[in-house]
């Protein structure tokens, strides 16, 4: 199997994340690629979107239809499978939280004095207390190098959630660094200490050697932050509406996008009017407004890819209404 690759797609709460994370599954697969859609968003609705029944474990989507054939009458491979999961933020959440607690008793219960910038270091940000943001690094490094699937297209929490996932592996190696740097005082205090004060990390690396487990977690760490960079491997696709406060946001998520080195090539304008009714004098308006937003929306952004959705009535739900939106999307 290839490389996988990652899609994500991100922007702020309510502008059909979901929507175009479950389609663009459902067209990968229609395609032939081993596809996996993963929620890390806490108000979860990919369930709703496939109507079907997820977990926190990935569940295999029955009834994948091979894709209809290409323009140029080229055949498209047969279908592949497609796999969706709602990550439970409450229980990797807990599990970090759970190291922190125990960790800073150990260190008090040792002896261990921290100075004020060695505590400040080692908590930042709530880590290691952790968020749904490492569980989402966490789990990415797990689904993306596990050769299970060819894509895993990631339905992003909203853009402040977004921020802090992409910060997340910074801020742990430095508490991890800060930790490393105790061992010394550690040894100095003796075995039990020792074994007291780093008993915990054994949670995050599956292992019994204190120096493997901790390295091991730093590894995924750096691990995703090398994914998440690379532009062979990852994309991420910003998703908002035709709104002059939502290009606004958008263009402060793709400068911080850009600062941490991630790719993004297009923009998903969704929900555009774009068939007013003969004689309905608002439905032109709201046409001319979208298409005066759509102008901006290029004119701010005239290095991307800009898409386009249509306002679809009702829910988008089920297969049918992902399938409009995914013959607007790229494979």
């Amino acid at each position: 199997m290839t490389d996988t690759h990652c899609i994500f797609y991100g922007g702020k709460g309510g502008v059909g994340k979901t929507t175009c994370a479950a389609a663009t599954g459902l067209s990968l697969a229609g395609a032939g690629r081993e596809t996996l859609v993963v929620s890390t968003d806490p108000a979860h609705s990919l369930a709703d979107s496939f109507e079907a029944d997820l977990g926190s474990e990935p569940t295999e989507l029955d009834g994948i239809e091979p894709s209809p054939a290409r323009a140029d009458g080229a055949d498209r491979a047969a279908a592949g499978s497609l796999w969706a999961v709602e990550i439970d933020p409450e229980t990797q959440r807990e599990r970090y939280e759970t190291l922190a607690r125990a960790l800073a008793a150990d260190l008090r219960s040792a002896g261990i004095s921290l100075s004020d910038a060695e505590v400040e270091r080692l908590f930042a940000g709530g880590a290691p207390a952790g968020s749904d943001e490492i569980a989402a690094l966490d789990l990415l490094v797990e689904y993306v190098d596990s050769g299970e699937w060819d894509v895993v297209v990631f339905d992003t929490a909203p853009t402040g959630h977004t921020l802090r996932l992409f910060d997340m592996p910074d801020v742990m190696s430095r508490a991890l660094e800060t930790t490393r740097s105790l061992r010394g005082q550690a040894r100095r205090i003796g075995t039990a200490a020792r074994t007291a004060m780093f008993g915990p990390m054994s949670m995050l690396g599956g292992s019994d050697d204190e120096e493997e487990s901790l390295a091991a977690f730093q590894a995924r760490l750096e691990r995703a932050r090398e994914l998440l960079v690379d532009p062979e491997r990852t994309e991420f696709r910003v998703v908002l509406l035709p709104q002059s406060m939502a290009i606004s946001e958008s263009e402060r998520l793709v400068a911080r996008l850009r600062e941490a080195g991630v790719s993004v090539e297009r923009l998903v304008v969704n929900r555009v009017f774009e068939a007013p009714h003969e004689g309905c004098p608002r439905c032109r308006e709201r046409r001319e407004r979208h298409e005066e937003r759509l102008a901006e929306i290029r004119a701010t952004f005239p290095e991307l890819d800009v898409l386009t959705l249509p306002e679809l009535e009702g829910e988008v739900q089920g297969r049918e209404s992902l399938a409009v939106v995914a013959d607007r999307l790229p494979d």
